[in-house]
């Protein structure tokens, strides 16, 4: 008992005074300790969360860290805190892979009209398709460059349009917007944010909103926080998929992607802004609440 009390209370007081308060060796402690883990490495329950640690670490691409371990254990119904989901992935051999630098490739140096900054940061969207936030980034493979387009909806961070191809023109972004407005059907009113590239104010792409009559919107010159959701996302798509593989053609690169967007970041990847959901699950949860309101 007096073991027990001291173990729990081991981060609030010294061991060794605790020891001499209640009377009790401190080697005795330590042996209660070692004890005490052995007997928990034994325990089926113990074994089937090391067990699960591994299979979310396989699934993410190991790029889920002690924060989103805890809720992932959560929600499988294991109630454990972060030290402790630290400590199993450190028992299960899980190692966590960290981003790397990226270079900004985004060419605002043109003549072409912009729009206001009309989403100005405003990143908290009660409803979906309300505003859409679109960027492009770039990928090396051994054939050259290939380049992404996305269309993310502010609601619940969902890629809800994409585009890849070999050369970053206007028709790279129109063809991601027109795959959002595809699977969306989003009505007229809504904002599309993006950077003030040259492909977003072209008069193709512009031509494309005013069809649709959706409000244009651009980030302020080199400010890449006006579009932080955007940017998060590839820093993500990069961290935990990109730059873990060398790809040797642009059409596997482009399944790759494909796979990251549709199978793991929309489906299963776990947001701390959605409350630890993956977007289908935010926006399921949305249209339950809306039934029964």
């Amino acid at each position: 008992m007096k073991y027990s009390f001291i173990a729990q209370r081991k981060k609030t007081w010294p061991i060794d005074l605790m020891c001499r308060v209640l009377g009790v060796p401190r080697n005795g402690f330590y042996g209660y300790q070692k004890r005490s883990r052995s007997t928990s490495r034994d325990d089926p329950r113990h074994q089937e969360m090391l067990e699960c640690v591994r299979e979310m670490a396989e699934a993410s691409d190991h790029s889920y860290g002690s924060r989103r371990m805890r809720k992932a254990l959560n929600i499988l119904g294991f109630p454990v805190g972060r030290h402790k989901a630290r400590s199993l992935m450190k028992q299960a051999g899980i190692q966590v892979r960290y981003r790397k630098r990226y270079k900004v490739t985004t060419n605002s140096n043109h003549r072409q009209p912009v729009f206001e900054n009309v989403l100005n940061r405003g990143f908290q969207v009660d409803h979906p398709d309300q505003v859409y936030a679109c960027d492009i980034t770039y990928i090396w493979t051994q054939e050259g460059w290939l380049y992404l387009a996305v269309v993310i909806d502010l609601f619940s961070r969902k890629v809800v349009g994409w585009s890849m191809s070999s050369r970053m023109k206007a028709q790279l972004v129109c063809d991601a917007l027109t795959m959002a407005v595809w699977q969306r059907r989003p009505k007229p009113g809504l904002i599309v944010h993006s950077d003030r590239g040259s492909q977003y104010a072209s008069q193709r792409y512009r031509q494309l909103l005013k069809a649709h009559g959706f409000v244009g919107s651009m980030s302020r010159k080199g400010d890449c926080w006006d579009n932080a959701v955007v940017e998060s996302f590839f820093g993500s798509l990069k961290q935990e998929r990109i730059q873990w593989r060398h790809y040797q053609t642009r059409r596997e690169a482009q399944q790759d992607v494909l796979h990251y967007i549709t199978m793991f970041y929309n489906s299963f990847r776990l947001h701390s802004y959605l409350d630890y959901q993956s977007p289908n699950q935010y926006e399921s949860a949305w249209r339950e609440l809306r039934k029964v309101a």
